[in-house]
């Protein structure tokens, strides 16, 4: 899967997706990540990406002439991805969505927002619109390296585990993941529970499933 990010700030990526498990799908060849310097686009010797929007108002919007050419650019190198734009207008991501973004395998154009947004008429290259939530972040990087992390990972064989992905939160309905214990089996009077030394799967499972909350809890 080719993952082609158009930012203004292309050095804020490569910490996060070139790193533990989002490095790990790059090495083995199920991703491929490129940072498309959105300023590389701008108009004239200033190279100028952004403007007052018409009508008034506070901020400035990025301009419709640089992110155009950006993402057609991005197209020619993956005539088949998909368009999507961080933005609070979006479908809410959770965990369905990335899991058929994942299913679908096809290329990703992620296009990061600033300032006050974009020129409406580039809206017309955007085949999909994502939001984080309903909260506001100075710019769209963030929310597309969460994005690619919540996709990444479920792509066979970045996890490791076949049923990895299968059994974590939200995989199945609106469970949220149980407790878990590790070594040792008692750390500063705080004991693991017994049912889950004592190798009764049932009851394990039983356990686990009765201490589970909901995202409504």
């Amino acid at each position: 899967m080719k993952i082609q990010i158009i930012t203004l700030f292309p050095d804020m990526l490569p910490s996060v997706l070139e790193a533990s498990m989002l490095w790990k799908a790059k090495e083995i060849g199920v991703v491929d990540y490129h940072y498309i310097d959105l300023r590389q686009y701008g108009l004239g010797p200033r190279k100028q990406v952004d403007d007052v929007p018409y009508g008034g108002g506070d901020g400035m919007l990025l301009k419709p002439e640089p992110l155009f050419e950006a993402i057609e650019q991005a197209k020619q190198n993956d005539p088949e991805a998909v368009v999507y734009f961080m933005g609070p207008r979006g479908q809410r991501l959770n965990q369905s969505i990335s899991k058929e973004i994942a299913d679908q395998n096809q290329g990703m154009i992620i296009v990061c927002g600033r300032y006050e947004g974009i020129d409406e008429r580039v809206m017309n290259l955007i085949d999909r619109t994502i939001s984080i939530g309903d909260y506001v972040v100075t710019g769209g990087e963030l929310p597309a390296m969460i994005l690619i992390d919540s996709v990444v990972r479920l792509i066979p064989g970045v996890l490791g585990g076949e049923t990895s992905a299968e059994i974590e939160s939200f995989s199945h309905g609106k469970n949220l993941e149980f407790p878990q214990y590790t070594r040792p089996e008692v750390f500063r009077d705080m004991k693991v529970p017994d049912v889950l030394l004592s190798g009764h799967h049932a009851e394990i499972e039983k356990w686990r499933a009765s201490n589970s909350t909901t995202a409504e809890d």
